[in-house]
């Protein structure tokens, strides 16, 4: 069976109810062998802000200092990492946590060419390590921290680690799983967008912030070997049909 991937994120990441109600819901399709990938950039942030030290955002993107990759190091591959693995188990998955840089599961290149300091882009997954977790009936938590050319890390979208994880494993689907229920046009909610739509929502600016690097990573996942790809919220998890669905045929095309 292929694996699912499911990127988890959004403005209730760091709500205890709203991750025991996903991790229930992975934990109900455990037969579906599931990699869970995180973000946690609410939290980077405050915590950033409570160093003295403002975020800033390029076209979605966090610049990253030496000092920042600290911080997000210390959040993503440490206490939002952990709290997941945590609200799996307890919902009786077997889930074991894990970040990019761990056996250079993720490899990563400078985004822009350095210009947004240690902030990466995937270049390559070892797909075995999870293939090998995924057999034993393992869970893997990723965190999207990855191994930079240079052997430091990188602070690499959620959405875009995702996605290459899924290429990589040529997922049966990758659901983009955050508090809000799809992609919205116009004032209203699709069931479905082509490639063709995604582009105009990007070009138009109507996707906006989070929604810019989802996006992105939808389109280079559908196109790169993921079966299926949705965007929207837990209900996902139950109902094949809930979310946004980016059609694969219409989304080659636009590529």
């Amino acid at each position: 069976m292929r694996p699912r991937v499911v990127k988890v994120g959004g403005n209730l990441a760091d709500d205890a109810g709203w991750m025991r109600q996903v991790a229930a819901g992975i934990a109900a399709t455990a037969h579906l062998p599931t990699v869970v990938v995180h973000g946690g950039g609410k939290e980077v942030s405050e915590l950033q802000r409570s160093l003295g030290i403002e975020p800033e955002w390029r076209d979605g993107l966090r610049v990253t200092t030496p000092e920042v990759l600290r911080i997000v190091r210390l959040v993503l591959s440490g206490s939002v990492n952990k709290r997941w693995v945590a609200a799996l188990l307890d919902a009786g998955a077997d889930a074991v946590g894990i970040s990019g840089e761990d056996g250079a599961l993720l490899g990563a290149t400078f985004s822009q060419g350095g210009a947004l300091g240690r902030t990466g882009e995937v270049v390559r997954v070892r797909a075995e390590l999870l293939q090998g977790w995924l057999a034993q009936g393992l869970t893997p938590v990723v965190s999207p921290v990855s191994r930079g050319p240079d052997g430091e890390g990188l602070n690499v979208n959620a959405d875009a680690a995702s996605a290459a994880v899924a290429a990589a494993l040529g997922a049966g689907e990758l659901l983009f799983l955050s508090d809000v229920p799809g992609v919205r046009r116009a004032g209203e909610w699709l069931d479905r967008v082509d490639g063709a739509g995604a582009e105009a929502l990007l070009a138009s600016g109507e996707a906006a912030g989070g929604m810019r690097p989802k996006l992105r990573a939808a389109l280079r996942a559908a196109g790169g070997g993921a079966e299926r790809v949705r965007i929207g919220d837990v209900e996902m998890l139950a109902d094949d049909n809930a979310g946004t669905l980016l059609t694969l045929e219409a989304v080659h095309a636009g590529c």
